[in-house]
């Protein structure tokens, strides 16, 4: 039996909505969706502000859950299934999410299902036109998370590694902060880093050697700070170097990492989820070293990395088809602000 997912993502600074279709048989299939990024709104405080972040997702949600079901052509009263993003992330923006989600569903006679939102990045690579298949190795860049999980299925997830501190995308966000780049840092420290060269500044690389799958990008910041400093009045002129060799340290760390996974579990396929996952350096130097090693990558689709509704829905038709989760009217709104990824069955 197919069923109607409508997906509301409210976790953060980005308000999504969208709809998809599962088959009676094969990947469910992405039917339409709609994002509001709150970028411009926050640019003037160098950083989400959770209050304005929550007030902008109330404003925004409506508009782009009825644009939705405009570009598919189909009916809130055949909606089958509201999923929502209840963790992790920003409380207040949660709870608007939430509020929509039990409200629809409880006007509609619904269930209504919380979804992780790191779920939602790690198979949102199954929305691709090149989608995995079980087993595989998940590298999750997202935000503040930076882990790798080994993923044998839906809701079978192994934390193999992950940060002990600052995050690959955090390491991004306040280095540019350091260098004076706008926000949001990252994607601005990679356009600078075009112009630059890697290998000018020789950057620590944390962790690379500790012999375990743990992160730590803390240390890495610091040097940025360091080396800006000793510039000086010279940083201005520096300043595309210095971006091309935090990136290099960043990324190099990431696929190590990554490959070091690869052969920890024995696995040959490699997923790359969150906003980090879009960064072209990364990709390029992923492609090129699981090329060698002949090992299958698989990434979502570029305007799919940041956060949005599809992965929303995406994850909870997937955990709908394989009985991991029951549709069942539920309409107590609670949250999980922070909700370890491996925790889920």
């Amino acid at each position: 039996m197919s069923l109607l997912i409508l997906g509301i993502e409210s976790s953060c600074d980005e308000t999504g909505v969208a709809l998809v279709e599962t088959p009676a048989s094969g990947l469910p299939r992405l039917l339409a969706h709609a994002l509001h990024s709150q970028i411009d709104m926050h640019q003037a405080y160098g950083g989400v502000v959770p209050e304005l972040a929550s007030r902008d997702h109330i404003r925004r949600v409506l508009p782009l859950m009825e644009d939705v079901f405009a570009q598919a052509g189909r009916r809130r009263a055949e909606v089958d299934v509201v999923a929502f993003t209840r963790g992790p992330g920003l409380a207040g923006a949660l709870l608007v999410g939430a509020g929509l989600a039990c409200a629809l569903g409880a006007a509609l006679g619904k269930p209504v299902l919380g979804v992780h939102h790191l779920e939602g990045h790690l198979l949102s690579p199954f929305l691709s036109a090149d989608a995995p298949e079980f087993p595989f190795v998940a590298l999750l860049v997202s935000g503040g998370h930076t882990q790798l999980m080994r993923v044998d299925g839906v809701g079978q997830y192994q934390l193999l590694g992950e940060t002990i501190d600052d995050a690959a995308g955090e390491a991004f966000d306040k280095s540019a902060k350091l260098l004076g780049l706008g926000y949001p840092g990252g994607p601005a420290l990679s356009r600078l880093a075009e112009q630059g060269d890697a290998k000018a500044f020789a950057l620590p690389r944390p962790l690379l050697h500790s012999g375990d799958l743990d992160f730590s990008f803390a240390g890495l910041k610091t040097a940025v700070l360091t080396q800006a400093k000793k510039l000086g009045d010279q940083l201005d002129a520096r300043r595309a170097d210095l971006a091309a060799s935090t990136q290099a340290a960043i990324v190099e760390v990431l696929v190590k990492k990554t490959l070091k996974a690869l052969q920890h579990t024995g696995l040959q396929r490699v997923v790359v989820a969150g906003g980090v996952g879009a960064n072209a350096l990364l990709r390029a130097q992923l492609n090129a070293a699981c090329t060698q090693q002949r090992v299958r990558v698989h990434y979502p689709e570029l305007h799919l990395c940041t956060d949005n509704g599809a992965m929303i829905a995406m994850a909870a038709a997937m955990r709908l088809q394989c009985g991991r989760e029951v549709p069942a009217p539920l309409y107590a709104f609670d949250v999980k602000p922070r909700w370890p990824l491996d925790s889920l069955a």
